[in-house]
């Protein structure tokens, strides 16, 4: 295992750094009143290729692999979440299941314009009785000459508003579901019968939309199914792949904001030891900033010892879960420590943790809640022990 960057990227990480600190920070409480990213800082990631951190060079990205993609998100969710929100899905789930199953002819229309940021990319999954459950849809497909006609509604897709193409999945054979009948079709805007309800009101990210998609017997031509024909009845292992570094990418951005958090308390403890208290006073504060660095420490050797893994070509789907459980959590637990440290400063939004302690709590549910990614180790152990069984009798 190699967790040491190139130096090329090392310096491409001290330009997000340095974006972060001098640009995103400056106008991070203005988004959070206004739920609203500035266009001009939209295109500033646009100049930086942060709209295309993964994708390969050749189609006009970066070309990033797992782990230095996971620490560039570490490095932008130092400041509000919705920053990396804006770009996630466009380097994530919108736009994987095309790189990873699409056709050539798929991946040269739409993956350079996602990479510019000229397009962005969503995930069209989850649906209001299908969220964890994946393999619960309810969105249906049915071919109907050259076109797939789509029915049904999905919620909390993040950046309906301002995406182009939807990655999009639906049942295609009720018969089958997850195990043959589900399909994952590239969706534009503009197809007819695809229409975005208004926003969500949420708790956090703020700048960060999400809205419902209802799907009116829209049209989609046969050569949007990812991958091309032979795919159909494919999409639930793209969905669970495109899943999989998804989940990596929240472990990421929990990382990121609980090293900022804790930064923030160290600079708090620094203010109050100048005000007068001493070391003694503060013994019970200095060891609850002692285990926040030691969770720290520990969630990032996991996040990027699993990043390296993918990165070397293997199944990361035991590890993925374990991250995104153990680094959300942990954000939750240190943003939750972190007012503690404040009193009643860290109720104030200039003071950015309870802007961190709202925004971690959703970290939790996006990419599959702390309950399914449970489940799912839970599933590999089992289902280990199960093989090793056979293997003996």
């Amino acid at each position: 295992m190699n967790f040491i960057p190139s130096e090329a990227f090392n310096s491409f990480r001290a330009k997000i750094r340095h974006f972060v600190e001098h640009e995103l920070e400056s106008v991070s409480l203005k988004v959070e009143m206004e739920s609203k990213i500035p266009e001009e800082i939209v295109e500033q990631m646009r100049r930086l290729g942060l709209f295309g951190l993964p994708i390969p060079k050749e189609y006009g990205g970066l070309g990033l692999t797992t782990l230095e993609e996971v620490i560039a998100y570490e490095e932008i969710t130092r400041t509000n979440a919705c920053f990396r929100s804006r770009i996630g899905t466009s380097n994530g789930i919108g736009s994987m299941g095309i790189l990873y199953d699409g056709t050539e002819a798929q991946k040269q229309k739409y993956l350079p314009r996602i990479a510019k940021g000229e397009w962005t990319a969503a995930f069209a999954l989850t649906e209001p009785d299908a969220g964890s459950d994946a393999a619960n849809i309810r969105t249906s497909a049915v071919l109907d000459g050259d076109f797939w006609i789509l029915n049904g509604t999905k919620q909390f897709i993040t950046n309906a508003d301002s995406a182009h193409v939807f990655t999009t999945i639906a049942v295609t054979d009720e018969s089958k579901r997850a195990r043959g009948g589900v399909t994952a079709f590239v969706v534009e805007k503009g197809f007819p019968g695809l229409f975005v309800g208004p926003a969500d009101i949420k708790m956090g990210l703020k700048g960060s939309h999400t809205h419902e998609l209802v799907f009116s017997n829209c049209r989609a031509p046969r050569e949007n199914v990812i991958g091309g024909q032979a795919m159909v009845g494919k999409g639930f292992s793209t969905a669970m792949r495109v899943l999989d570094k998804g989940r990596l990418s929240m472990g990421a951005c929990a990382l990121g904001a609980s090293q900022k958090v804790m930064e923030l308390c160290i600079e708090r403890i620094h203010q109050r030891m100048d005000q007068g208290e001493t070391a003694d006073s503060l013994q019970a504060v200095h060891f609850e900033l002692a285990d926040m660095a030691i969770e720290i420490h520990a969630a990032r050797q996991m996040l990027y010892h699993a990043a390296d893994k993918r990165d070397q070509g293997q199944n990361v789907t035991h590890e993925a879960s374990m991250v995104k459980v153990f680094c959300t959590e942990m954000a939750s637990r240190i943003a939750g420590n972190a007012m503690e440290f404040f009193g009643g400063d860290g109720i104030l939004t200039n003071n950015r943790i309870e802007m961190f302690l709202r925004d971690v709590r959703l970290y939790r549910i996006y990419e599959g809640t702390s309950e399914i990614q449970r489940l799912i180790i839970s599933r590999n152990l089992l289902g280990r022990k199960e093989k090793k069984n056979v293997v003996k009798s």
